[in-house]
């Protein structure tokens, strides 16, 4: 595991928050919390976590006490900034986060056009140092969502990882929000466009219920994720049908988050191994059925997608947990430990995921 290094490109965003579960309208004005999110860059301290070692990849606006804040942290948290690009222009965008609470759901809105990151073309990276020492680099479908530039930037930057042998996983993370840059066309239709470019260079492809359907049109058969409704079976075709159309990725993985309120979900996923054909569900119960994690009091599930993929990176790169059932479990294991964390970070340890994977679930006081 020491020769492994795993960079994460993408943009981190000030987030902002209400305190509790109150709402926006009874927040403004008042206090708020503010702390520091971002797909990439959560990936990237769940690793350092584990104690893989991880360096962070985007641009961020110069003199500014905010961004150096934000470095500061994440060097605190064993992560290397010094491939992080400080520009003249641009700024840190911006998201506020409302929690919700039982049948209302949680609300995000973006403030962040004209970030640094998204005003970044390919021009304005020096993408061999960016990758040196990298053996891993982690992308995914948020910032190439931002603007053309930011999009080409990524695909440059996996071109660039693919023709020196690294290893790319892609986050489909599909942002109905978003994908709005080009004039005329359907979000979903340019991210299809824009990820069909991008995705064939992955070699583990990681995506929710809904993910594959959005960008790739590729459905599970008897789902409704708006009910909450998960044909948990159905899964293993559309990673087929995923690896199928693109023949480079060795794995394929889906979360499976069955919502039945704001603070009940059940949690698992599958991972789908293109030589096997084989499909490995987790968690599972004692007979070896899938039985999924059921959360019941979520802290915060913001960055519960990105503690998988940090998990499963972890996994595949650790000989213990490199089988794809124990992958699997594993990265279920620590993003269901996400929720339990205020915060888009998992901070968590290797040693709490096995223990949860190994059966310990009660929460009782370690003494």
């Amino acid at each position: 595991m020491d020769n492994v290094c795993v960079a994460g490109f993408g943009e981190v965003m000030l987030r902002l928050s209400p305190e509790g579960k109150l709402r926006f309208s009874q927040s403004f004005p008042g206090r708020i919390e503010a702390i520091f999110g971002g797909g990439e860059a959560n990936v990237c301290v769940s690793l350092a976590q584990f104690g893989m070692r991880s360096r962070y990849l985007t641009a961020l606006p110069k003199a500014n006490p905010i961004v150096d804040a934000f470095i500061a942290e994440m060097r605190g948290l064993g992560v290397d900034t010094e491939r992080i690009v400080r520009t003249d222009g641009g700024r840190l965008g911006i998201y506020f986060a409302e929690p919700g609470s039982n049948q209302r759901g949680s609300a995000v809105v973006y403030d962040r056009a004209g970030s640094a990151v998204s005003e970044t073309g390919p021009d304005g990276y020096d993408f061999d140092a960016m990758l040196d020492g990298v053996t891993w680099l982690h992308l995914s479908g948020i910032t190439p969502s931002l603007t053309e530039k930011a999009y080409l930037s990524t695909l440059a930057l996996a071109e660039k990882a693919s023709a020196c042998g690294i290893k790319i996983s892609c986050d489909l993370n599909f942002r109905k929000k978003l994908w709005k840059w080009r004039a005329g066309t359907e979000p979903k239709k340019l991210a299809a466009d824009c990820m069909g470019r991008i995705v064939p260079l992955a070699d583990v492809i990681i995506g929710n219920e809904e993910d594959a359907a959005d960008v790739f049109g590729i459905h599970a058969a008897d789902t409704s994720v708006e009910s909450g409704r998960i044909n948990v079976s159905a899964y293993r075709n559309v990673a087929l049908a995923l690896s199928e159309r693109f023949p480079k990725a060795s794995h394929v993985a889906i979360t499976l988050r069955e919502s039945h309120s704001a603070d009940h979900n059940n949690w698992g996923a599958m991972l789908y191994e293109a030589a096997s054909g084989n499909a490995s569900f987790a968690p599972l119960s004692a007979d070896g059925t899938y039985a999924p994690y059921e959360i019941r009091s979520i802290v915060d599930r913001l960055g519960g997608g990105d503690s998988f993929c940090a998990g499963l990176i972890y996994a595949l790169n650790t000989e213990e947990y490199s089988d794809p059932a124990k992958a699997a479990a594993f990265a279920v294991a620590a993003s269901c430990l996400k929720h339990s964390i205020y915060g888009d970070y998992n901070r968590c340890t290797v040693g709490e995921v096995v223990s949860l994977m190994s059966g310990n679930a009660s929460g009782r006081v370690k003494r």
